[in-house]
């Protein structure tokens, strides 16, 4: 929620591809709240079908493509690019669960091929927004301007007002020569209870969740 909230302050239009869309929340907001051409990337059966029925039940106008990101291509460049892509680093304790690895760590999509492949899919001067583990954000940095994609914009996201950031929003541009701009941090929760901005995209959003079953 709080990604597609950020994604939002940047009035996405023309065609926009989510990358890793899982069940597809945040290319659906989006498509839902703004005038793009939706498509997006899934690699796994499982995720591809909960999105396919989202894509249904919600009555939205989308393309789902079941593929590994590295392999994608298009015909058309894209005007944006979002992602909530595995972000966590391999050094860390990793599940042993298949489906929640995929989800989760970068080996399944490391830094520099995964830019480097939406660096080629990005129109001139299109815009890349993603959200990743703020640990790794100097390696993001460097990365990023490898391919020629400029970090316009950054929020970090701490837990609480006294913890360190867990996660890092960024909004990056192709062919930029902006200089980075660093945001106010964006705080979850206040005491024991979500925080007011996060209440807030909370309502904006209108999400429902129902639980279903994949056959």
């Amino acid at each position: 929620m709080f990604l597609y909230d950020f994604i939002s302050s940047y009035s996405p239009k023309g065609r926009l591809l989510d990358v890793g869309c899982g069940v597809g929340v945040i290319g659906l907001l989006l498509a839902r709240d703004f005038n793009i051409d939706l498509t997006m990337v899934e690699k796994q059966d499982v995720m591809a079908k909960l999105a396919q029925r989202n894509i249904k039940v919600n009555k939205i106008d989308a393309e789902l493509i079941k593929s590994d990101f590295l392999e994608f291509n298009a015909t058309k460049p894209f005007d944006f690019i979002v992602s909530n892509p595995p972000f966590y680093h391999p050094d860390v304790i990793q599940s042993q669960n298949s489906h929640i690895n995929a989800c989760r760590y970068n080996t399944h999509l490391p830094i520099e091929p995964f830019f480097k492949k939406v660096a080629s899919l990005l129109s001139s001067r299109g815009h890349f927004i993603f959200c990743y583990d703020a640990s790794q954000l100097p390696q993001l940095l460097e990365s990023l301007n490898k391919v020629a994609l400029r970090a316009e914009e950054l929020r970090m996201v701490h837990p609480k007002t006294d913890r360190a950031a867990k996660l890092v929003m960024i909004h990056a541009r192709k062919n930029s020569k902006a200089r980075l701009k660093v945001l106010p941090p964006f705080i979850v929760f206040e005491g024991d209870k979500y925080s007011t901005e996060a209440q807030e995209i909370f309502k904006k959003a209108r999400t429902h969740t129902i639980k279903c079953q994949i056959s």
